[in-house]
């Protein structure tokens, strides 16, 4: 089974991660942060990557380091729960709509982390949510997670709209990354023989 479990503690935050690759998108996401477990609860649901968080942070200061670390911890279990990566197709891409939001997703587990992140989200708040936190979490979660990727809104007008498609646009893309080659099933996908 290709699943994790990762802890992070730190003076600001103590996280806990399980995943499981070869889920159904079964969710139990909860870090304090209502709109952020929500954008949670749809990546694990459209990956269909089973996940369960806990994070308990500084909230009395910001949202900030709960959604990074967050993020770095997810970004460590996906790592660890590919292993060696053999099999995977390692590719996916998906081009979601949501309402007047469009939202094109390409990447690659390719272990050198990048992120393109041309999103513009209209407003500084979706309720007590920073919005600016949607790329942090990204940009941890590409990093830690050894993910090429790049998130491009084509359009859009809501904040929540926008935000919500990248985390779905995401989760599709990664569904297909992470799923096993029927045709290379026991074969690491890359010509240099590792990721």
């Amino acid at each position: 089974m290709r699943s994790a479990t990762i802890t992070r503690q730190t003076a600001e935050t103590d996280i806990s991660v399980t995943i499981n690759l070869d889920g159904t998108g079964s969710y139990d996401n909860q870090t304090g942060i209502g709109f952020f477990d929500h954008m949670l609860d749809q990546l694990a649901r459209h990956s269909l990557i089973d996940m369960t968080i806990r994070a308990k942070g500084d909230l009395h200061i910001d949202d900030h380091h709960t959604v990074e670390d967050t993020g770095i911890a997810l970004g460590q279990a996906l790592a660890q729960a590919l292993g060696d990566k053999r099999g995977i197709v390692r590719y996916g891409s998906c081009l979601l709509p949501m309402d007047d939001a469009l939202v094109r997703t390409a990447l690659d587990l390719s272990a050198r982390p990048y992120l393109i992140w041309n999103v513009t989200l209209p407003t500084a708040k979706i309720g007590s949510f920073d919005t600016e936190l949607v790329r942090e979490f990204f940009t941890a979660f590409a990093t830690h997670g050894g993910i090429t990727l790049h998130v491009d809104m084509l359009h859009g007008f809501n904040s929540h709209h926008i935000a919500e498609a990248a985390f779905k646009s995401v989760a599709r893309a990664l569904r297909q990354a992470v799923e096993t080659d029927p045709r290379k099933a026991d074969a690491i996908p890359s010509t240099k023989g590792a990721l």
